[in-house]
């Protein structure tokens, strides 16, 4: 059965429960050599940086589940394209896997409101590292979860 990595709208375990009722979770992973960026239509999407590393979730899905997904994301319309990447799964080795890149002008239509802060909490309940959460949070413009730490300047006559 083909494995798919996921990085965004597909972190969502109820969303990809819906599109590919077939489809395991089998753990968390990271693709090498990507970073995680958003289309100008708003959906999410990566980019090669040789200096990142993508951290995600490691899908198994039968072969209509990934009609499924194709047709979600757009395969056939230019939406998205799919490539097979290698990526380090956190318990095991590499392995080779299914990624969906978005495409600049592969669609006309916008992502709907709250699709941020759905990547954002799906990244969050999966266990992607706290950086990264954030990271996604300010890529959607959203407000940080904790605010940043308040500092009070101490004066000491003694040291001037």
């Amino acid at each position: 059965m083909p494995l798919t990595f996921a990085y965004g709208s597909n972190l969502c375990v109820a969303s990809m429960a819906a599109r590919c009722p077939r489809a395991k979770r089998l753990g968390l992973a990271r693709l090498p050599k990507f970073r995680f960026a958003l289309l100008p239509n708003g959906f999410a999407t990566l980019v090669r940086d040789p200096a990142a590393m993508t951290p995600g979730v490691l899908w198994e899905v039968s072969f209509g589940d990934l009609a499924a997904l194709d047709r979600y994301e757009g395969v056939a319309e230019g939406g998205y394209e799919k490539l097979v990447l290698p990526v380090i799964r956190d318990k095991g080795g590499a392995v080779r896997v299914l990624v969906y890149l978005g495409r600049p002008n592969g669609s006309r239509e916008r992502a709907p409101p709250g699709y941020m802060e759905s990547i954002v909490a799906a990244a969050a309940e999966q266990g992607l590292p706290r950086d990264h959460v954030e990271f996604l949070r300010a890529c959607g413009g959203l407000v940080p979860e904790t605010p940043p730490p308040k500092f009070r300047a101490i004066k000491n006559e003694k040291i001037i």
